[in-house]
């Protein structure tokens, strides 16, 4: 059951209305919230990009459980983990650009 028990009734013009709306959606929010998240001052934070990193670190994931059941059976003893750290290093400077270019709006 919802604690909000007060009802707020604002006038808009259509073209305000349509963009909070959208700005509501684009926040995966009703407006209810958004309208109240953002009058109380908090931030909304939408972060785009991050399908192709998360992409990347999910390979490097998959590739590190590969190496881990060889060394646990016995199939290899010494792993050479330089294109490992590579891979990581170039994911850790993607989230890097993403995070300085803000690209994150609403």
């Amino acid at each position: 059951m919802s604690k909000k028990k007060r009802r707020l009734s604002i006038k808009l013009t259509q073209e305000d209305f349509e963009k909070i709306h959208r700005k509501a959606e684009q926040a995966n929010k009703n407006i209810t919230d958004y309208v109240t998240t953002t009058c109380l001052g908090k931030e909304i934070v939408i972060i785009t990009d991050l399908a192709e990193v998360l992409k990347e670190l999910k390979a490097v994931g998959r590739n590190l459980n590969q190496i881990a059941v060889l060394a646990h059976s016995g199939r290899i003893t010494a792993v050479n983990l330089s294109q490992v750290l590579d891979e990581m290093v170039e994911i850790n400077e993607n989230l890097k650009d993403i995070l300085e270019r803000r690209r994150w709006s609403v």
